[in-house]
């Protein structure tokens, strides 16, 4: 069952990517008077088809890992003298150029959207706070010690882990310093500490982002929100209170304090909080609440230490457009690293890791797969939009070439650089599914 839902997670978010690509290139051409013949979701044998005013057949065909969009075009066959004037091969350079780049511009479009959405509906995510850091770790050499919420690495906002991840993995290879804003949770005063590197990780084929520097993440026993008519509230408790011990038991982190309260339904509890810089000492008494099976077990209405990301539908749009550049950003510094060296091919990922990163991020809820999403289409835009033959980028690359030099790539030159973009593409689809392979055994 599990295997099916990452199949079904992999066709799914295929499917979106491509049809939105493709569709990017269908709406130019059409605007610019091209005939479109056939657009494909899915290759082989088709299970559904229809053809529209327009002479295009939309098809969904048996093999759902892809999709094409199929134009009229001199170089591909005979073309009727009544449709010549709508031949793809017929029309300008920069006509031709904005029909490449209507895919991966899609692709652009779609994250933004998508990230749009979530930042419109909201999502819960943990606090990025710090455990115990350790003595010997570069994030303890730069005075770090743990208890801390990191608010931004190198000026890059991160209101949660995943953001903290992200914004360190455009550090990779590097050296210098990491510099680290932080700050103790409720407190609004902020510390900067730089963290030394050099060639960080450079080459590395798992790279642990975060294990390396010392941070490591942690749920604290932070209260976020205490419910109203609770017996949290009735005891006295605030949110950001972190809880230090109940009773003779120290308490370091949420899982513990749960297990406490847990543990004692309408029992008397001394809980001793950390509020600021002071230490509140407070009589707690869990209530108590039955499972089906008849256990008995204690609550106090409090939630953890957690961050609702949400936005206004006019706020929202400067930070969609601004995470989607980021993030493009990212994905390009990070394949310049790729063919430098710095980072390890290894890295790159076929279809069995993107089948399970979508799958494990669907049940994680539609926050995670549609940042997940979100990412994938930005990745598939500007991979598109390389100079290699085969790809957007390469169509590209000859029609400005055919600018500059005023007549058209020759064609046998065109047709060895379509020999080596798909030696290159192939090439690197058969690392990408070696990768995948060697994640699994």
């Amino acid at each position: 069952m599990e295997f099916l839902q990452y199949v079904l997670a992999l066709i799914v978010t295929l499917s979106i990517l491509v049809s939105v690509h493709e569709l990017g290139h269908f709406v130019i051409a059409r605007r610019l008077g091209v005939k479109v013949t056939r657009f494909s979701i899915g290759f082989g044998r088709p299970l559904w088809s229809r053809v529209d005013r327009h002479g295009t057949e939309f098809v969904l065909a048996a093999i759902p890992l892809g999709g094409y969009v199929r134009m009229l075009d001199e170089r591909e066959g005979e073309v009727p003298p009544e449709d010549l004037d709508r031949s793809f091969n017929r029309l300008s350079p920069l006509g031709r150029i904005a029909i490449a780049l209507g895919g991966p511009i899609a692709n652009f479009l779609l994250a933004i959207f998508v990230y749009w959405m979530v930042f419109v509906l909201g999502t819960t995510q943990l606090i990025p706070v710090l455990d115990e850091v350790p003595a010997t770790s570069p994030a303890y050499q730069a005075g770090l010690r743990g208890g801390e919420e990191v608010v931004a690495v190198d000026g890059s906002e991160t209101p949660s882990w995943p953001q903290v991840t992200m914004a360190l993995a455009a550090r990779l290879g590097d050296s210098g310093a990491i510099r680290l804003a932080t700050r103790i949770p409720g407190d609004s005063r902020i510390t900067h500490s730089d963290v030394p590197i050099s060639d960080w990780l450079r080459g590395m084929e798992e790279p642990d982002l975060l294990g390396s520097l010392g941070l490591v993440p942690t749920l604290p026993a932070i209260l976020g929100r205490v419910l109203p008519d609770s017996p949290a509230e009735h005891a006295g408790l605030r949110a950001w209170d972190r809880v230090d011990q109940v009773g003779e038991t120290t308490i370091h982190n949420w899982g513990e304090w749960v297990d406490v309260v847990r543990a004692a339904p309408d029992e008397v509890l001394s809980v001793t909080v950390r509020r600021g810089e002071a230490r509140v000492d407070l009589t707690l008494v869990p209530g108590a609440r039955v499972t089906e099976e008849g256990t008995r077990y204690g609550f106090v209405g409090v939630m953890s230490v957690a961050r609702e990301i949400r936005y206004g539908v006019f706020e929202a749009i400067p930070r969609s457009l601004a995470e989607t550049w980021s993030k493009t950003l990212l994905t390009l510094d990070l394949l310049r690293k790729m063919l430098t060296g710095s980072v390890s091919t290894k890295n790159l990922a076929g279809p069995i890791t993107i089948a399970k990163v979508a799958g494990d991020s669907a049940r994680s809820g539609f926050g995670s797969f549609f940042s997940v999403l979100a990412l994938l289409s930005i990745s598939l835009g500007v991979l598109n939009l390389l100079p290699i033959p085969i790809l957007d980028g390469g169509h590209i690359l000859y029609c400005v070439v055919e600018l500059v030099i005023r007549r058209p790539v020759p064609e046998r030159i065109q047709a060895l650089g379509v020999q080596m973009g798909l030696f290159l593409v192939g090439g690197l689809m058969v690392l990408a599914f070696y990768n995948d392979v060697t994640r699994l055994f």
